[in-house]
């Protein structure tokens, strides 16, 4: 079984990390006036994230995300078109309405552990010297995203391979049929 996680971490984990790399753009997929975000700052954490919220290129079974401070990311190009996905979610998901592809996700609430960060997808960047991926988060929700559960071994082997250790709330096989749960649930109704 070939296992595909996701299209910058296929092929090995790229460790590109430059010292003093201060960030750059990312870009959403439209052609015609694309949304086009600044970033300042190196990420921190990045990783690929199984969660179902999490925005995936076509084909994806991972996405991957960082983070950076808030206060340095700003919309510099076609604002208007970003709308959030979701406004109950704990990640404000700000996506592009034309393509679909989340340009960062914000946390507003000021209680919450991880407020003044920003989510991020590095792939969306033509540079090259952000923080690669030290991880695999959330790695048994894609159960819920349509992952049949006998994957599961052999994607935690690949993420293994690929040394991005996967990590679960309990263990990997409770995880699992807690999703599995949740997925079936999801599907009668």
């Amino acid at each position: 079984m070939t296992v595909s996680i996701h299209p910058a971490v296929d092929r090995g984990v790229n460790h590109t990390d430059v010292p003093g790399f201060a960030g750059g753009t990312l870009t959403c997929h439209c052609s015609d006036n694309p949304v086009v975000v600044s970033v300042t700052a190196q990420t921190a954490h990045n990783h690929v994230c199984g969660c179902s919220k999490c925005w995936k290129p076509q084909g994806a079974t991972f996405s991957q995300v960082a983070v950076v401070s808030k206060d340095n990311v700003s919309v510099e190009q076609n604002n208007e078109k970003l709308t959030i996905i979701d406004t109950n979610a704990a990640i404000q998901r700000h996506a592009c309405t034309s393509c679909g592809v989340h340009m960062y996700g914000r946390i507003e609430d000021t209680n919450h552990p991880f407020y003044g960060l920003d989510f991020i997808h590095t792939e969306l960047s033509p540079e090259q010297g952000w923080s690669a991926p030290e991880f695999a988060a959330f790695v048994s929700s894609i159960i819920e995203s349509g992952t049949p559960p006998e994957n599961m071994d052999a994607i935690r082997h690949r993420l293994k391979e690929l040394g991005l250790e996967p990590y679960d709330c309990l263990s990997p096989p409770l995880m699992d049929a807690i999703a599995t749960h949740v997925a079936k649930a999801q599907t009668a109704h």
